[in-house]
C-alpha cells in the first residue's frame, strides 16, 4: 500500500491493489494531474501521461514561448487567473485587493495512518497500518502563505480522502473567498452524472444526465446539506450498470452549505471540485492562523454503481461512524409522534410503551411536546425543561417507569432552534441568527440560534446536561426543522459575517462532540425535518439518521433506494406508520410497510391499541424476524436489483460476508393483469453454493438464482401452478436464503 515519490520526475504515485492516483510537480512548480482509476503497474516514470497543448488565445507562463499554459493542463489544486480561466479550487484576496497567487511545491512527507481534522468530522483508522497519508506543502513566497494538501490512501478500499489546510504567515493577513476540499481534472467528458436530488418527503431521488460543455452542479446555500441535493455526485461511463463498468464517486463529509461542481471545457477536459459553497463564505486569516477544509472522499469502481456503493457503505459504516456504535445493534423502537403528536399524558405514554413491550419493542422514544409549555409548534423551543402539566413526575419519573418495564428510553430535542414565545428568546433575542430590528423569515414558527457564538452553545449544553444528567436516556433524536434565511450574527463586526455559515456548522459539531463525551452511553439519531441533513458529516456524531418524514411504504422504496447509493442500511431510520399514511393518505398493508422498514433500522409509529389481534401478531412476527436478521441486514453486502425509478417493481438483497446467507425483498407497486412470466435475478451469492429458501422445498445453486432468477409469476401472469398469495396493489415478499450443508443430490 505505498505512496511512491519519483524524485527525478517529481511524480507521486498513490496505489493499492485496486486503484492508482498519479500527479506530478510541473516545470513551474505547480501540480499537474496525470491519472486516477484502476491500478496501474508501478514504473519509475509516468511522464508520458502528461498532456499539454499550444492553442490560440491561451495565456502562457514563460516569456517568449507558447508551450506551457495552465489552461491546457490537467491540474491538482488550481487557482484562477494565473493562466487558467476555469473555475478554481481556491481564491484569496490580499489587503491591496490583489487575488493573484502562485503556489508552488515546497516539500512533502509520507507517513502511516491518518490525521484527524480539528473541529471537523472525518474518516479514521483503527491502526496506522490501515492507511498511508501524503502531505504536500505548497507555498507562495510573495504573500508568505502555505497550502497543505492531504491525501489518505486506504489499504483495502479503492478510495482517496482529500482535504486542504491554509496556513497564513502574512503580516497583513489574507482573506479566503473560496477554499474547496479537492479538485480532479479528467481527460474526457464521456460521462453521465449521477446525483441525489429531491425535496421534503421525497429525498435523494436518483437522477442521471450526460455532462457537456459548461458547468453542471449540485449545491446548498441553506446552512445544511439540504433536501434538494445530497453532498454526493458520481460520474459513470455510458455503458456502466449497477454491477459492471466504471464509475467515480465523490462525497463530502460536511453538513453545511456546499458546492459540488463539474465543469467541462471546450477541449473535453472534465473538472470536478467539491467543498464549502463560496457564495456563503469569506474567511479572514491573520498571521499564525490556519483554515482547514472539510474532507472529500473519492471512490473508484470498475464493478458498477453497486461496487461504488458497497465501498461507501463499508467506509462510512466501519471508519466514519464511531467505533462504539459501528457494529452495535440498532434497537427496534416505538415513537409516539404519529400516535399522539403534541397531545399526550404520562399515562397515555406508559400505556403505549407497555403495548410495545408486549410485542417485542426494545426502545420507547418520546417525541416533540415534552418541554416548556409546548402544545403546538408556536412555543417553547429553547426551554429545555419538562412540561409538568403533561409529565407531573418529570422526565425522570416517566423514564424510570419506562425502564422498569424493560424498555430503553429515548427522547426528541431540537437544540439549534428557538421559539419567539419562549423564555430563552425573551431573555436573549440577540442570540437569533438574523439582524435585530428587521423582519425575519420564520419556518415552522421557529428561528435559528446563532451557533457560531460560543456563549449560545454553552447555554444550550448546560440546559441539556441538567435535563439528562439524572434521566436514564439511551437514545436522543436530534432534530433541525428549518434552514437558513437571514444570515447575520448580532454583535459581531463585518469581517465575522463571512464566517457565520461555516462557524455555525462547526458549532453544531462541537455541541455534538460535547454531548457524546458527556453522555457516551447515548446513541444519537440525526433528524432535519426528515432528511435535510442526512450526510456523512452527521454520521460521525450520530450513527443513525432519520432519512425522511415520509413514512409511506411506496414512497420509501425510492427514498431508501436512493439513500443506499451512498449510505449503509445500518444508518437509515425507517418506521412502520399508520395507514392511511399521514403524509400522502395512501393505504398499504401492514405486511408491505414492515417489509420496507426492515431494510433500515426499523421502528414503529403506531397506536398499537387500535390494532386487531391479527395485526398485533403481525407486528410481533415482524419484530421477531427483524431481531433474527438485523445483523445480516445492517452488516451484510447490499445489492440493488430492480429500481423503483425505472418501473413498477423494486427489489434488493443483503448477502452475508461469507455468502452463506441472504435476505432478498421484492416489491410490486400496482397489480398488472395478463402479463408474461416473471423472474427476478439475485446478486452477490456464491455461484457454486447450494441454497435453500424458507418455505420452498426445492434447492438452488447460486448461479441459477443470479443468472436465471427466482420465479415470481403469479395469477397476474396466468400462472395457475402456484398457490394464490397476496395480490392487488402494493405487494411484497421476502426470501430468506441459506447454504444447504448437503447440497443438491
Amino acid at each position: 500500500m505505498p505512496i511512491i515519490f519519483h524524485e527525478q520526475e517529481k511524480e507521486f504515485h498513490l496505489f493499492n491493489r485496486e486503484i492508482s492516483y498519479i500527479f506530478k510537480v510541473l516545470r513551474n512548480g505547480e501540480l499537474g494531474q496525470l491519472y486516477f482509476g484502476k491500478r496501474l503497474t508501478e514504473r519509475r516514470d509516468f511522464s508520458h501521461l502528461f498532456q499539454n497543448a499550444t492553442r490560440d488565445m491561451s495565456a502562457y507562463c514563460y516569456e517568449g514561448e507558447s508551450l506551457f499554459s495552465m489552461e491546457n493542463i490537467k491540474q491538482e489544486y488550481p487557482s484562477f487567473g494565473h493562466g487558467d480561466m476555469r473555475y478554481p479550487a481556491y481564491q484569496m484576496e490580499r489587503k491591496n485587493g490583489s487575488s493573484i497567487v502562485e503556489f508552488t511545491y515546497l516539500a512533502h512527507r509520507i507517513y502511516q495512518g491518518k490525521p484527524s481534522l480539528k473541529g471537523l468530522p472525518a474518516i479514521y483508522t483503527d491502526t496506522d497500518d490501515e492507511a498511508v497519508t501524503l502531505e504536500i506543502i505548497l507555498a507562495d513566497q510573495v504573500i508568505d502563505l502555505k497550502i497543505v494538501l492531504l491525501y489518505t490512501l486506504f489499504e483495502n478500499l479503492p478510495i482517496i480522502a482529500r482535504s486542504a489546510r491554509f496556513d497564513c504567515g502574512n503580516e497583513s493577513g489574507i482573506t479566503l473567498i473560496k477554499a474547496m476540499s479537492g479538485c480532479l481534472d479528467l481527460p474526457d467528458k464521456e460521462y453521465i452524472m449521477l446525483d441525489l436530488a429531491g425535496a421534503w418527503a421525497r429525498e435523494r431521488g436518483v437522477r442521471e444526465r450526460p455532462i457537456d460543455y459548461g458547468v453542471q452542479e449540485i449545491h446548498s446555500m441553506r446552512g445544511c446539506s439540504s433536501y434538494q441535493f445530497n453532498p454526493f455526485l458520481a460520474l459513470k461511463r455510458k455503458n456502466t450498470t449497477e454491477n459492471a463498468g466504471e464509475v467515480l464517486g465523490f462525497s463530502l463529509i460536511y453538513s453545511g452549505s456546499y458546492l459540488g461542481q463539474i465543469e467541462v471545457d471546450n477541449y473535453d477536459v472534465t473538472r470536478v471540485i467539491m467543498g464549502i459553497h463560496p457564495d456563503t463564505f469569506q474567511w479572514e486569516l491573520e498571521k499564525g492562523e490556519s483554515f482547514q477544509t472539510p474532507e472529500m472522499v473519492m471512490v473508484y469502481s470498475d464493478s458498477g454503481i453497486n461496487g461504488m456503493s458497497q465501498t461507501f457503505h463499508k467506509l462510512y459504516r466501519d471508519r466514519l461512524i464511531r467505533k462504539k456504535w459501528r457494529n452495535a445493534t440498532r434497537p427496534i423502537l416505538l415513537n409516539n409522534w404519529e400516535v399522539t403528536y403534541f397531545s399526550f399524558t404520562e399515562e397515555e405514554l406508559l400505556k403505549l410503551a407497555r403495548q410495545g413491550k408486549n410485542l417485542g419493542v426494545e426502545l420507547f422514544v418520546l417525541d416533540d411536546g415534552w418541554f416548556g409549555n409546548r402544545d403546538d409548534s408556536t412555543s417553547s423551543l429553547g426551554d429545555w425543561y419538562a412540561n409538568e402539566r403533561k409529565l407531573p413526575n418529570g422526565l425522570k419519573g416517566l423514564a424510570d417507569k419506562i425502564t422498569k418495564m424493560g424498555l430503553d428510553f429515548g427522547i426528541w430535542i431540537e437544540p439549534e432552534m428557538v421559539s419567539k414565545n419562549s423564555e430563552l428568546y425573551r431573555k436573549h433575542p440577540e442570540w437569533v441568527l438574523g439582524e435585530l430590528g428587521r423582519n425575519l423569515c420564520h419556518s415552522r414558527n421557529q428561528y435559528i440560534l446563532d451557533f457560531s457564538k460560543q456563549e449560545v452553545r454553552d447555554y444550550i449544553f448546560g440546559m441539556l446536561e441538567s435535563v439528562f444528567a439524572d434521566v436514564p436516556v439511551s437514545y436522543i433524536k436530534w432534530d433541525m426543522n428549518r434552514t437558513f434565511s437571514e444570515v447575520y450574527s448580532n454583535g459581531n463586526d463585518k469581517k465575522y459575517q463571512g464566517k457565520v455559515s461555516h462557524k455555525y456548522i462547526l458549532g453544531v459539531y462541537e455541541l455534538y462532540e460535547r454531548m457524546n463525551e458527556r453522555f457516551p452511553e447515548i446513541m444519537f439519531e440525526c433528524c432535519a425535518s426528515g432528511g435535510a441533513r442526512f450526510d456523512p458529516g452527521m454520521l460521525f456524531y450520530a450513527p443513525l439518521g432519520w432519512i425522511s418524514d415520509n413514512t409511506d411504504a411506496v414512497d420509501r422504496l425510492k427514498i431508501q433506494y436512493g439513500t443506499s447509493i451512498v449510505y449503509p442500511l445500518a444508518a437509515m431510520g425507517s418506521h412502520v406508520s399508520p395507514s392511511p399514511n399521514h403524509q400522502n393518505g395512501r393505504i398499504t398493508s401492514l405486511e408491505m410497510r414492515g417489509n420496507v422498514a426492515m431494510f433500515g433500522t426499523m421502528g414503529y409509529e403506531l397506536d398499537l391499541e387500535k390494532l386487531t389481534e391479527y395485526e398485533k401478531e403481525t407486528v410481533r412476527g415482524q419484530i421477531a424476524f427483524m431481531k433474527q436478521f438485523r445483523h445480516l441486514i445492517h452488516y451484510g453486502n447490499f445489492y440493488r436489483l430492480l429500481s423503483p425509478f425505472e418501473g413498477n417493481e423494486t427489489a434488493w438483497i443483503v448477502v452475508s460476508q461469507d455468502r452463506k446467507e441472504a435476505l432478498a425483498a421484492y416489491y410490486r407497486i400496482l397489480n398488472p393483469i395478463n402479463i408474461g412470466f416473471r423472474q427476478f435475478r439475485l446478486a452477490g451469492l456464491d455461484p457454486k453454493g447450494c441454497y435453500g429458501i424458507d418455505g420452498d422445498p426445492r434447492q438452488y445453486y447460486g448461479d441459477e438464482l443470479m443468472y436465471s432468477g427466482i420465479n415470481i409469476s403469479d395469477y397476474a401472469s396466468g400462472n395457475q401452478t402456484v398457490e394464490k398469495g397476496p395480490s392487488g396493489d402494493f405487494v411484497s415478499k421476502l426470501f430468506h436464503l441459506y447454504i444447504e450443508e448437503q447440497g443438491l443430490i
